[in-house]
């Protein structure tokens, strides 16, 4: 008896050690993408526990009965048995199916969870209106700060963001010196931003409120500091945000920005009342500098192709075609 609660002490405790470092967010978000990642946390979880568990009770079982000075020990001992067909039945068939339920699940939701997939739904119970057109953002990671464009308002904000409850996002990210990831835990999985490509997120935030954002990857020095607020308004307020954008802040030219892009530390909120045409185009195609050729003009040099189509082009048949990370 002795025994059985030490163990179930130090099984608490290990528990209670993991789950320190967890963040009760990510199983109840304010955004319906990072909802449904929450829930296949859940259900991989219970399914694996259908393993985990037994086993860890069957471990625990043979130990106490078949220990030394057990009774089990002298009477059940079979030095000449070798198989069982119903033993290696249950063993095999049982991690197969959820093997099997595993790998099901896991490619149908990678699929409609794919980062790259425009929204269907705003929540599980509304549907997307046709007629919504989902609010653009581009995203710049600096050392260390986050950069926010917002192209359709015509401003640009750093370290905060907001966005209309209920209003479908549309992320396009990419970084300047360092692969960095976004990472709003109640809107989505984490991103990965990288220089000279263009990575893309789409999510939704169901709920008012504050909520933190952070760099979910290692990036130097002042990395604890990279953090910035996200907001989820009624377009009432959002549209407020905006004015207040517009009033309060500088205009960001390609002067302004060499400026932001200097190394800086836990930078203070800043707004930006219009920015500079094609500003995060070139950020993207790495041209900000006066004389630098940009990358997309350099590969369609490079595939034979006139430097008017080059500069046609969309990003997306840019560099800013970067494997998909995140959700």
């Amino acid at each position: 008896m002795r025994l059985i609660n030490l163990l179930r002490s130090a099984i608490v405790l290990a528990a209670v050690g993991l789950l320190a470092g967890c963040e009760l967010v990510v199983l109840n978000p304010a955004g319906d993408i990072a909802a449904q990642q929450g829930r296949l946390i859940v259900v991989a979880t219970a399914l694996m526990l259908l393993i985990v568990v037994p086993v860890i009770v069957l471990i625990l079982l043979f130990a106490w009965r078949y220990r030394q000075n057990g009774k089990a020990a002298e009477t059940d001992y079979d030095p000449d048995w070798h198989h069982s067909t119903k033993l290696e039945l249950i063993i095999w068939s049982a991690p197969l199916l959820i093997i099997i339920a595993l790998g099901a699940l896991t490619w149908i939701t990678t699929h409609q969870l794919d980062p790259y997939r425009p929204l269907d739904r705003i929540s599980a119970d509304k549907p997307l209106s046709p007629d919504v057109k989902p609010l653009e953002v581009e995203v710049v990671s600096l050392d260390w700060k986050w950069l926010f464009f917002l192209p359709e308002q015509g401003i640009a904000t750093v370290n905060e963001l907001a966005a209309p409850v209920d209003r479908p996002i549309r992320f396009k990210l990419t970084s300047t010196h360092t692969m960095n990831a976004f990472y709003v835990p109640d809107l989505a999985g984490m991103i990965y931003t990288m220089p000279g490509m263009e990575t893309q997120l789409n999510a939704v935030i169901n709920k008012p409120g504050e909520f933190p954002g952070k760099s979910a990857h290692y990036s130097g020095a002042g990395f604890a500091g990279m953090t910035f607020k996200f907001h989820g308004l009624s377009d009432q307020d959002f549209d407020a945000w905006v004015a207040k954008a517009k009033a309060e802040g500088q205009p960001l030219s390609r002067d302004a920005y060499r400026e932001l892009v200097k190394p800086s530390e836990r930078n203070p909120v800043q707004l930006f009342s219009s920015v500079e045409d094609q500003l995060y185009q070139r950020i993207l195609n790495r041209c900000v500098e006066d004389g630098q050729v940009c990358m997309h003009e350099i590969m369609a040099k490079d595939a034979g192709l006139q430097p008017a189509s080059a500069q046609a082009a969309p990003a997306s048949e840019t560099p800013a075609s970067a494997p998909q990370a995140g959700h």
